[in-house]
């Protein structure tokens, strides 16, 4: 038990250490702060969830690996993320003309990210709250509980963007001229939470879903 709090108070520094780098010099810090007020956010409730049992140090681990990958989004307005000039850097790949990419898939990452690193807490805090046992009805809640999630916060984001002038909502929501940008991110998230849904069928094979 001592080592699980531990991995979790690791986590947690972790993470606003990496919030405290991102803040030096980032691209536009409006929608910068308004970024990182989701992340405070979300790390409050991943901290609750945690104190009461509703999901284990490795969800919450996988999670705080999530908010990395979106604090790094954060810093560049998601839109600006130079991850083909890193990857050229340090591996001479370009990935944007190895995919024929024509804009940032950063954003694309950061959804994905949330259905793959997020379901095993979705299905951890399911079977806390509605006391279920069965692994297929928790994968479903998960899921549900994915695509609902996912639809809520592009509603979310739309709302921000209309009290935002035009140029600090694109900057804000970096759809990138892609009128399906929503629709795309919604997708990724069902695909992420679909590969774990799969990866959490085949582990309950061997031990049930247990908490630590």
């Amino acid at each position: 038990m001592l080592r699980n709090f531990k991995s979790v108070v690791v986590s947690t520094m972790a993470v606003l250490i990496v919030m405290v780098l991102a803040s030096i010099e980032p691209l536009e810090w409006s929608s910068y702060l308004l970024h990182q007020f989701g992340t405070l956010l979300f790390l409050s409730l991943m901290l609750g969830a945690y104190r009461y049992r509703y999901i284990s140090s490795r969800s919450y681990a996988l999670a705080s690996i999530f908010l990395f990958i979106h604090i790094i989004g954060a810093r560049y307005l998601y839109s600006y993320v130079p991850y083909d000039a890193w990857t050229q850097q340090l591996f001479g790949i370009s990935l944007n003309e190895l995919f024929g990419w024509q804009r940032n898939m950063y954003d694309r990452l950061v959804h994905f990210s949330y259905g793959l690193l997020l379901f095993f807490a979705m299905v951890e805090s399911s079977k806390s709250i509605f006391n279920v046992q069965s692994t297929k009805l928790l994968i479903a809640i998960a899921l549900m509980v994915n695509m609902s999630s996912s639809l809520l916060y592009e509603l979310l984001e739309w709302g921000i963007a209309t009290t935002l002038s035009p140029e600090a909502a694109e900057a804000y929501n970096g759809q990138q001229g892609d009128v399906w940008d929503a629709h795309k991110d919604m997708a990724l998230a069902l695909l992420g939470g679909l590969i774990a849904a799969a990866i959490t069928l085949f582990q309950t094979h061997k031990r049930p879903i247990i908490k630590l």
